[in-house]
């Protein structure tokens, strides 16, 4: 007779053996995991891999959260370390704080090797004109800079001082019209979905861990996406976004035209309403720092469609080409009307534009088309522009040798 109880004694033996080796190597796997992210840690600036967690502020809007603070400074912001003192304090939004490029790929950090200057960089994504102020005048001032730089990015910093303005009311003093509707909150300050959710998990994943970014976020695979999505971007975001491409010079570029309108148009009230909330800040910055002896300048950073309007403008051939044509029409208006303040009111500055056309080419902007900012080679122009520009300066105020 076939002895059946045996069998069946030896199946719960068989279980729990299969139990323990797959405990062992779910521990084995997960603690090599946190190995890997310790490390990981060691040797990268988390900030440059991490999407930023962050929470609602009165005054700011957003700041990062308790921890995302983790990966900057004791101030919040992508710095190595807070300096007890800094030549040059960088002021901006994510076009200075340096948004798809590592920190020392960003143009404040580059700046700072271009001049043997320690450049501190206090931006942050989603900052406008109102938030430069402030911080110019609280945390940047204790730095007891030398000089402190706006970068201002024309394709949304009016809008954004004219939705802060009149969305928080630590900004009350600046408005003129009556109460407005706008959605100033343009973070994701909303609660997350479950972390036991797919979705919630990636996007805890996404915050807290460098090794994830790093595997699902970077490398060629990533590339290869982005490039996919540049030749196909009409197609894949319908009404949204285009792509150029010129071979033989080098250009395979995406655009998001209707978002950069809707911060440029020059006959919208709001933009307009934006621009000179901005000017009142920047007339004010210039005088706090003409009392305190310190240099202010402007670095005037353009928008994507601006960079490429020689092959854009007026291009039929391109989808979306009227939408283009005017953010390029209201980018000349708010350009002009920008650099006629900035001269009439004695406020320096250096525009990047020219810099960023003659560089064309060069893959100055981040593979994608999900995300229109500079890449390293952008914001590396950026900074040789504000590097030359600095170097003019101090040109001008050496005394004239005497002739011979």
């Amino acid at each position: 007779m076939t002895d059946h109880g045996g069998d069946k004694a030896a199946l719960p033996t068989r279980l729990k053996k299969a139990l323990i080796n797959l405990t062992i190597l779910v521990v084995t796997v997960a603690f090599g995991l946190l190995l890997a992210e310790f490390v990981s840690r060691l040797f990268l600036n988390p900030a440059d891999f991490l999407r930023l967690d962050v929470v609602s502020d009165p005054v700011l809007g957003a700041v990062p959260s308790p921890s995302a603070m983790a990966a900057f400074d004791r101030l919040g912001f992508r710095n190595r370390k807070v300096p007890e003192t800094a030549d040059i304090v960088a002021v901006g939004d994510s076009h200075t704080y340096g948004n798809t490029a590592r920190m020392v790929d960003s143009w404040p950090y580059v700046l700072g090797l271009l001049t043997g200057r320690e450049v501190y960089n206090m931006s942050l994504g989603g900052y406008g004109p109102n938030q430069y102020f402030y911080l110019s005048t609280t945390k940047a001032l204790a730095l007891k800079p030398k000089m402190i730089i706006w970068g201002l990015y024309m394709g949304d910093d009016f809008e954004n001082a004219f939705s802060l303005t009149y969305g928080f009311d630590y900004w009350a003093h600046l408005r003129i019209l009556p109460p407005q509707k706008v959605q100033a909150n343009i973070w994701d300050t909303e609660p997350n979905p479950p972390s036991w959710h797919l979705q919630g998990l990636r996007v805890w994943l996404s915050r807290h861990s460098v090794i994830y970014q790093i595997a699902f976020h970077t490398g060629f695979g990533e590339r290869l996406k982005g490039q996919v999505q540049i030749r196909n971007a009409a197609q894949l975001y319908p009404g949204y976004a285009t792509s150029l491409i010129v071979p033989e010079k080098n250009i395979l570029e995406a655009f998001r035209p209707k978002g950069v309108l809707f911060g440029l148009d020059q006959e919208d009230p709001h933009v307009r309403e934006g621009m000179r909330i901005t000017f009142e800040l920047l007339k004010g910055m210039n005088e706090i720092c003409q009392q305190n002896h310190i240099q202010f300048m402007v670095v005037v950073i353009p928008t994507k469609e601006m960079v490429f309007s020689d092959y854009l403008e007026g291009n039929s051939n391109v989808p979306l080409d009227d939408v283009i044509d005017k953010v390029i029409v209201n980018g000349h208006l708010a350009e002009d009307q920008t650099f006629k303040f900035m001269n009439d009111n004695h406020i320096s500055y250096v525009d990047a534009l020219p810099a960023m056309k003659s560089s064309i080419g060069q893959g100055l902007y981040y593979d994608g088309a999900t995300d229109m900012h500079p890449s390293r080679n952008g914001y590396r122009v950026i900074a040789e522009t504000v590097a030359e520009r600095l170097k003019q300066l101090e040109s001008d105020r050496q005394p004239a040798t005497p002739a011979q």
